[in-house]
């Protein structure tokens, strides 16, 4: 008999599943966390430990699954336990399921690699692409003048630039440069149009807004093209990474976000539903299919079953330790350069008080999360930019964990243990980010503050951040390469729409050493402006920094040649490739 392992019939079969693992009615040693009992489960620190011989598409499922402890107790949301319940049935009922040979539709064929996601792209279209999985997979099709080294000072990419003057830069197109998909060649007119177009109002580009320094744009020749500015701007070139479009597809209306036209190393082939977009690499033909799979659990088990090759990022720590222990996938970890912090509406009478944030960040144990959640996959942060960046902070010093501390500030406000604050604090509906909320809460309970943690769907929780109603969230900057997010975030001038000074931080301090920082002409004397000024934002806290997560690789032992990225970026597709031919 044969069934599909998402079927409701594989139900029937979980009479017989045993795990290893005692409930509690409260975690030990934290009293307060015992009154959401009925939201969040609560074990001792016993591995879950299930299947013996449980054969898959790369080999014998046998080890045991061990979840991340903290401490010696675990807390798991109800979201978090339906998710390990999905994995362990489905990892026990796929093989068993498997009777005969498959005549299943795989995702993959040969001369072609698969990369799981947790989510598609949005668009195709550079102009408008602001979510992560579509401005990665747009960097493969589309070229760019400028790109970012280690350091992420900006580099020639299709273009070397010549300042001039403060106003005036000068871009030549290097010889050795692809033609477009369509087969046109790139010239210095599609960059201006590409250009043109997104300072277009009319073009209603989300990117806009940070080239409006550009006063105009004028082609010398086919090769060269020049920029004048407005106002002086030494971060100008860094600016100009957008993907470059042929003029006479803009001209025509072409309908890049589905049908994409670029000179990038990889075409677009086909994108036949949501869940699955292929690209052709053009140095050798490989097909590389982007293949949605929301679920990380069921992603993890496609792995398994050879129906998808890689998987990067979006994984639980617990999944990527146990991954670590099979010989047949192969994991890799690189640092990354995502910061998650949590915000505080300092308009707000309780959290507007510095005491009070001071307090949260003393009462957060960082290292212990990092270490027995994240599985060590992170590092701990104090600023937005990574200590590595040109404009870093590398001896910024790091909040200690300091609960005395915490509570002393706690009762300089008046507060008692019978008379406690009430934080509101909302974050995402992802299970992990309302495991580690659910962490913080019960931390900050233990040194008297009291919270209201409230979980929402991306859309309702995002729209939350943006127009201000927040009293306390955590989020995370993504790939952030110019040290102009100081401005974006920090200045009083950025209050949204204009920027996204959500927390409306308002420091005549912090603005002066964000305009001459931008107004310094040299780097070494931006990156010391920058420097006191993270100096500054760390003591007033209108963010509390959290840790840098780390870029998690998953694959299978036969794929080699992918070399991840401190952004996460999809770079490493362009030379990825297979050792065998699938064996399906």
């Amino acid at each position: 008999m044969r069934f599909s392992a998402l079927s409701p019939l594989w139900l029937k079969n979980l009479s017989s599943l045993s795990v290893d693992i005692s409930l509690l009615p409260q975690v030990e040693n934290t009293p307060h966390v015992a009154r959401y009992t009925p939201q969040f489960w609560h074990f001792r620190a016993l591995p879950v430990t299930f299947g013996n011989h449980l054969a898959t598409g790369r080999g014998i499922f046998s080890q045991p699954m061990h979840l991340p402890l903290l401490k010696d107790s675990l807390v798991v949301s109800t979201r978090d336990m339906k998710t390990w319940l999905l994995f362990i049935c489905l990892a026990i009922l796929l093989p068993a399921c498997d009777s005969g040979p498959s005549t299943a539709v795989s995702e993959i064929i040969p001369k072609t690699i698969g990369f799981g996601l947790a989510a598609s792209p949005i668009t195709l279209d550079p102009r408008f692409a602001t979510d992560a999985v579509s401005s990665r997979i747009n960097r493969l099709l589309y070229d760019r003048l400028v790109d970012f080294d280690e350091s992420f000072h900006p580099i020639p990419a299709l273009a070397e630039w010549q300042r001039v003057t403060p106003l005036h830069y000068r871009f030549f197109l290097k010889e050795e440069r692809r033609p477009f998909h369509n087969g046109a060649p790139l010239t210095a007119r599609d960059v201006k149009a590409t250009y043109d177009s997104i300072l277009d109002e009319n073009t209603a580009s989300a990117h806009r807004a940070m080239l409006t320094v550009i006063e105009r744009i004028i082609v010398m020749d086919r090769d060269t093209i020049d920029f004048h500015l407005r106002t002086s701007d030494p971060l100008f070139p860094g600016r100009l990474a957008l993907g470059i479009l042929p003029a006479d597809s803009i001209a025509r209306g072409h309908p890049f976000n589905r049908e994409p036209i670029g000179s990038g190393p990889m075409a677009f082939l086909d994108w036949p539903h949501e869940g699955k977009l292929r690209l052709r690499r053009l140095s050798d033909g490989v097909i590389i299919a982007f293949v949605r799979v929301p679920e990380a659990t069921v992603r993890v088990l496609k792995l398994l079953r050879g129906e998808i090759d890689l998987i990067q990022n979006d994984l639980l720590p617990e999944l990527v330790s146990w991954l670590s222990a099979r010989e047949d996938i192969v994991v890799r970890t690189g640092r990354g350069i995502n910061f998650s912090y949590i915000g505080f509406h300092l308009e707000d009478a309780v959290v507007g008080d510095l005491r009070l944030r001071k307090a949260v960040a003393h009462a957060l144990d960082r290292e212990a999360i990092i270490r027995y959640v994240w599985g060590g996959t992170a590092r701990v942060a104090n600023a937005v930019l990574i200590p590595d960046h040109w404009a870093g902070h590398p001896s910024l010093p790091s909040i200690p964990f300091d609960p005395v501390r915490a509570r002393a500030l706690l009762a300089q406000m008046g507060y008692t243990e019978n008379h406690r604050p009430t934080l509101v604090y909302k974050t995402s509906s992802n299970p992990f980010r309302v495991r580690l909320a659910t962490i913080i809460q019960a931390q900050l309970q233990r040194v008297g503050i009291d919270v209201d943690l409230r979980s929402h769907d991306w859309g309702t929780f995002y729209g939350d951040i943006k127009a201000g109603r927040f009293q306390m969230y955590s989020l995370a900057w993504v790939s952030i390469k110019m040290p102009d997010i100081f401005r974006y975030a920090f200045h009083s001038t950025s209050f949204p729409p204009a920027g996204a000074n959500r927390g409306r931080f308002a420091e005549p301090l912090a603005d002066r050493l964000i305009d001459e920082a931008q107004a310094t002409s040299s780097l070494t004397g931006q990156a010391k402006l920058y420097r006191e000024l993270q100096e500054y934002v760390l003591a007033r806290l209108p963010y509390v920094p959290l840790w840098y997560e780390d870029n998690i690789l998953v694959m299978g032992s036969d794929i080699t040649g992918y070399t991840l990225t401190p952004d996460g970026n999809y770079d490493g597709l362009i030379n990825v490739r297979r050792l065998s031919s699938p064996t399906f």
